[in-house]
């Protein structure tokens, strides 16, 4: 698993969060992508993501990387959540759906998103 998220330039908030359970869930398989980059923009004292005041924009390219990694691990359940990006104007919404939208592209993957809170903001993708 780490070897696979290695190759394909992939975070995950198991060791992002520095998750105790990593090595479980990785022997089964299993990996909660973390999208957006690997820190966040605010410091929250219950997490072990970094913080960064301006972390790099997000990589275009990561939503297709992220469909094929799961493709390629034979997943049937995916999981995305990502750091919080209060520096984007949409907080990462549309970076978001392209992820969402590569990972539908494979029918056999049922895909579940933890958002976060996007600063309250109802209106993040132009709608």
């Amino acid at each position: 698993m780490r070897t696979l998220l290695q190759r394909h330039g992939l975070n995950t908030v198991c060791q992002g969060a520095l998750c105790p359970n990593q090595g479980e869930c990785f022997g089964q398989g299993t990996a909660t992508f973390l999208i957006l980059g690997k820190t966040c923009t605010r410091n929250c004292t219950f997490c072990a993501i970094p913080k960064e005041e301006r972390p790099p924009a997000p990589d275009p390219d990561e939503p297709r990387r992220i469909a094929r990694a799961a493709a390629e691990l034979g997943l049937k359940h995916v999981v995305i959540t990502s750091v919080t990006r209060d520096d984007l104007a949409d907080g990462g919404a549309s970076h978001f759906a392209r992820t969402v939208g590569h990972c539908g592209s494979h029918p056999e993957i049922v895909v579940e998103v933890l958002i976060p809170d996007f600063q309250g903001r109802r209106k993040t993708c132009g709608g």
